[in-house]
């Protein structure tokens, strides 16, 4: 069941799933303007880059947002597809960056800081982040996450950028993409 692996971008040194960790570090506390608006300033600018208004859920505007601000940084093209859909995003990446929640749990050193993380759930909506670190823990692989549209209780309709821990075997955990 191995499949070819994906090489990740990497420029003078630098890899772009670092370059993408260290500039959501910095956007941890960005919150919609109003509270539960899907707008705001900083919101709407992650909007804009896929094309979209306020108003619209932006889990994965920011995760683009991220990877294109830092691919400037590096002179290199971002490599994630240009939507503020989650399950559009997955479904237009190549194959070969997708690691699935079975293959990561057979092999748990295939999930690395900076991937992004997709769920998917049963009513078709999606939530989407990164994948800041990764622990072995007795009750499975958790996850340190930086994820937007989000809040306390870790809900994909929230309303900032935060820090969330997930479990790659809980509900709704679906993939994960490699840049």
């Amino acid at each position: 069941m191995t499949k070819p692996i994906y090489t990740p971008i990497v420029v003078n040194g630098k890899s772009l799933m670092m370059a993408v960790l260290e500039l959501a570090r910095k956007e941890i506390g960005v919150q919609e303007v109003p509270k539960n608006s899907n707008k705001g300033p900083r919101v709407e600018e992650y909007l804009r880059s896929v094309g979209l208004g306020g108003g619209y859920a932006w889990c994965a505007a920011l995760v683009y947002w991220l990877y294109l601000q830092a691919a400037k940084q590096l002179g290199v093209s971002s490599p994630v597809v240009k939507t503020g859909g989650v399950l559009v995003c997955y479904n237009k990446t190549n194959p070969l960056q997708i690691v699935t929640v079975a293959q990561a749990i057979a092999q748990p050193e295939l999930l690395v800081p900076g991937m992004q993380f997709i769920m998917r759930f049963a009513n078709g909506t999606g939530h989407t982040g990164l994948i800041e670190a990764v622990a072995i823990t007795k009750a499975g692989i958790m996850l340190k996450t930086i994820e937007g549209n989000t809040n306390d209780d870790g809900s994909r309709e929230g309303y900032m950028v935060a820090r969330r821990n997930r479990m790659v075997n809980s509900a709704g955990m679906f993939a994960f993409i490699k840049y």
